[in-house]
């Protein structure tokens, strides 16, 4: 029976000093200035950094599901597969050539994986939710006009989306929100994670002289797909017992743990402006 203890996190009496109250801003700034340096750009460059993001995340996906076992084969397979599709977007401007090699290299990463007993279906999961993100974002730098723009608001979102829900969720504590899939995931954080990503695109949008009201009940509901990123991984990670996807951001952990909501926000973001007509900007001049 699960007791009150673990249901309910304690709040700011568990805040304790460590350095992560230093790496993890300082770090998070500096991934954010590369990010803005690479969207300013050409949409190849983006692309570019937007692929080396997508390998590395691969490479934790595939250590974490093989589960100590080899994973050598099907993190070239995801690198590849990306490479190429991205390659194909650009090159063609035509998303079906690109889905059809990224499905073509979820079906190869199965294959493999099923003949050495390495969790395939796992192993073909992750060239889809690596491949489909990075496709989603170079489209939206690539084929929209405001493309570069609509990026930067929607980083702002999950950006705040996350370090609201942290901020909250470790000041407020109170029942947790799905201690199944994430133990630390607290309905005060993810409350006040949405709010502060309401907050802050409305800011973004006010300064670049949009519908700020609008854009304060988007960033509210579009939080929810943060949310949902970062739920999913927890459960990736609690399925195969660990605790970080790696260490390679100073506390942040790994590559997966820091870009978890901006994976699905992204598919989100490009499915609402190429297939569902919005403009995420509400009013701002072109």
């Amino acid at each position: 029976m699960t007791s009150l203890h673990h249901q309910h996190a304690p709040g700011y009496r568990a805040i304790r000093w460590n350095m992560d109250w230093i790496t993890r801003p300082l770090f998070g700034i500096g991934l954010a200035l590369i990010a803005f340096v690479f969207l300013a750009l050409a949409p190849a460059f983006f692309a570019t950094l937007v692929v080396a993001i997508s390998i590395a995340a691969a490479w934790e996906w595939h250590r974490m599901v093989s589960e100590g076992r080899n994973y050598h084969t099907e993190v070239a397979v995801s690198a590849v597969t990306v490479v190429l599709s991205v390659a194909a977007l650009l090159l063609t401007r035509q998303t079906w050539i690109a889905l059809l090699l990224l499905a073509a290299g979820a079906g190869v990463s199965w294959r493999l994986a099923k003949d050495r007993f390495v969790n395939p279906m796992w192993q073909a999961t992750g060239v889809l939710y690596l491949g489909l993100p990075a496709l989603a974002l170079t489209s939206l730098r690539a084929f929209e006009p405001r493309g570069a723009v609509i990026i930067v608001g929607m980083f702002l979102i999950v950006w705040a989306t996350d370090s609201g829900a942290l901020i909250f969720g470790k000041l407020i504590g109170g029942p947790r929100m799905a201690p199944a899939l994430s133990p630390s995931k607290t309905w005060a954080g993810t409350i006040g994670g949405s709010l502060t990503a309401s907050v802050v695109f409305a800011a973004f949008i006010w300064f670049l002289g949009g519908a700020a009201g609008e854009a304060a009940l988007f960033a509210l509901l579009f939080s929810s797909t943060a949310h949902a990123g970062d739920l999913f991984e927890s459960f990736v990670k609690r399925r195969f017992g660990t605790k970080d996807s790696g260490s390679m951001i100073p506390g942040h952990g790994g590559v997966l743990d820091r870009m978890d909501s901006t994976l699905a926000a992204g598919v989100a973001m490009a499915l609402l402006v190429f297939f569902a007509g919005l403009n995420p900007l509400f009013g701002v001049a072109a």
